[in-house]
């Protein structure tokens, strides 16, 4: 059993009879009442977000979860295939369940949470950003990079990232797997 102290990202929860993972938390404090603690949460099972808010000091039921190191082979339409790193077993996760599957390229390296119960995968964390090339984007003109203007950029896994007007195409760019927004121009 936990509490709303040990709320945290990333912490895995039965609730309302599914798995909640907390995707954010803040804890208020107000001047008249008791404290409280605010969160939103993802179901793993069927990827819907909600809100919820605990009273200070509520009991939770925590998941025990592992986290092992898997390699992103390819998807099929809603299927995404990975492979374990250290046994090479292999599992597949439906494209629901991960949080941003659109900044995924094929041998990515990821983390995957495990219920330690029934062995069954939660979720998926990507790393904090990633390395992607720009397939397809408007030319940039020169003389137009002063103001903070963007434009639309397609990058090689097919998802759409909003970009500075001086990135071409064929530049690659590190790209915040968290929100999905353009972080930087990486030379080679």
């Amino acid at each position: 059993m936990a509490t709303t102290s040990d709320i945290r990202n990333g912490l895995c929860i039965k609730y309302n009879h599914d798995i909640f993972k907390i995707i954010e938390f803040l804890h208020v404090k107000p001047g008249k009442g008791p404290a409280f603690v605010r969160t939103k949460l993802k179901s793993v099972t069927t990827g819907k977000v909600i809100d919820n808010t605990f009273s200070a000091g509520h009991k939770l039921e925590d998941v025990r979860v592992e986290t092992h190191k898997f390699q992103f082979l390819y998807n099929d339409g809603e299927t995404f295939h990975f492979m374990n790193t250290e046994d090479y077993s292999q599992i597949e996760l439906q494209k629901n369940t991960l949080d941003n599957p659109g900044l995924m390229k094929e041998g990515e390296v990821v983390t995957v949470l495990i219920n330690s119960e029934d062995s069954m995968p939660l979720s998926v964390e990507m790393p904090a950003s990633v390395i992607l090339e720009v397939t397809a984007t408007e030319p940039g003109v020169k003389g137009n990079t002063a103001t903070n203007a963007t434009k639309p950029a397609t990058v090689e896994t097919g998802a759409t990232v909003n970009v500075p007007l001086f990135i071409n195409e064929g530049d690659k760019i590190k790209v915040e797997t968290e929100k999905g927004t353009y972080k930087e121009r990486v030379k080679e």
